[in-house]
Parts: C-alpha cells; sequence; structure tokens
C-alpha cells in the first residue's frame, strides 16, 4: 500500500534529498507534500490525508517541537505518526521529542536503508495494529 506523506523542512534543498533518499529506499510512496515550517504544515494536514510526517526540528515561524505538540492537541491530526529528521543528536533532545509525541526519531546525515527501516517500524507497526483490530470486528465471542 503506497503512503502518503509530509516532508516539513525550511530548506527546499533538504526536502528534496529526504524525497530523492524515500524513493531510493524502495518504500511505497503515493504523494509527498511539503512544507517549509510547523504552521505550513498543520494547514496541509487540515487539508489533506497524510500516513505519516516527517519534519525537521530548526525551522522558523514554528519549529519541529512546536509542530508536534500542535498536532497532539488535535483529535484529528494527533494519531498521525511524527517522524523527526535532524541535525540535534543528544540524548535529552531525543527524549524531548519523545516526550512531546514523535514516533521516532533520525540523525542527519542517513541513508536510504535507515530511513526505510524507520518508515517500516513506524507504518509496519500501525498497520499490524489496525489488521489486529479489523480481525475482532464483528465477532462474538
Amino acid at each position: 500500500m503506497p503512503f502518503n506523506l509530509l516532508i516539513v523542512d525550511d530548506s527546499l534543498p533538504m526536502r528534496s534529498v529526504i524525497i530523492k533518499t524515500i524513493r531510493a529506499s524502495g518504500f511505497s510512496t503515493a504523494n509527498f507534500l511539503e512544507a517549509s515550517n510547523g504552521r505550513e504544515a498543520l494547514k496541509i494536514l487540515k487539508q489533506e490525508w497524510l500516513d505519516l510526517v516527517i519534519t525537521d526540528y530548526n525551522m522558523p515561524d514554528m519549529n519541529g517541537m512546536d509542530l508536534i505538540s500542535e498536532m497532539k492537541k488535535d483529535t484529528l491530526l494527533n494519531s498521525i505518526p511524527v517522524l523527526v529528521v535532524t541535525t540535534e543528536g543528544s540524548k535529552k533532545k531525543y527524549e524531548e521529542f519523545m516526550q512531546r509525541g514523535a514516533t521516532d526519531y533520525v540523525k542527519k546525515p542517513f541513508t536510504p536503508e535507515m530511513i526505510k527501516i524507520k518508515m517500516n517500524q513506524i507504518l509496519g507497526e500501525m498497520k499490524d495494529e489496525a489488521d489486529t483490530k479489523n480481525c475482532d470486528e464483528g465477532l462474538d465471542f
């Protein structure tokens, strides 16, 4: 099943690198949408069906941490997984992202294999949970 992804980074070249890396990984994608900061991302999220948000941390106007916080406050957006892709590599920063509600984290630079593993873990887990829920529907034990 191809997935719809939102890439959030203030650098257009970095968004292009992320998209090319995902394509090179062979991960199944349908659409890539792009935003240059968290505020733009929220607008897109409220208009489009997305399976995963991949966001940078350091951005003007609204950074990745604030984007995650805003998504978690919204009942329609809080279930969308968020993969943080950033140069921030400290354990403290990683823990802060996870406490805010990030699903996972990968440090730049990354390889196609690394990004594919992370995305498979995130979206594979979601698929497994959905399959489990759907298996029990309609059964009366």
